[in-house]
């Protein structure tokens, strides 16, 4: 089964050097998720006042600057995982560096059939 695991932090908490060395430390991660099997695709995102929000309501687009919710924490990045329990993508989720300074919100993922396969 695929998990997404959705990386929280509050973006204010970097000092010097430690948003680079997380993401250094992310992506060695993925190398040895990748060597476990268990890697499908990780990424970390832009700050969060980058951010556009889109809403349909009554067959009107609502665009907002910025995020969904306004939060202490914000997304920061994802990692998915193909493994068998949850079990497994939790003790993943507790390798992922953030983890240390943030929230990792583990989410099964529903697989459509009929969806297109197309690679990132």
């Amino acid at each position: 089964m695929k998990y997404l695991l959705l990386a929280y932090i509050d973006e204010t908490i970097w000092k010097e050097g430690e948003k680079e060395a997380c993401m250094d430390e992310s992506r060695k991660l993925c190398h040895a998720l990748n060597q476990e099997g268990v890697y499908v695709h990780a990424s970390p995102l832009h700050d969060v006042d980058t951010a556009t929000s889109v809403r349909v309501r009554e067959g009107e687009s609502l665009i907002t600057d910025g995020p969904f919710a306004e939060t202490h924490e914000q997304l920061g990045g994802y990692f998915m995982v193909n493994v068998n329990t949850l079990d497994e993508a939790m003790a993943i989720a507790a390798r992922i560096p953030s983890a240390r300074v943030g929230t990792i919100e583990i989410r099964p993922m529903v697989e459509l059939d009929n969806m297109p396969e197309k690679k990132i």
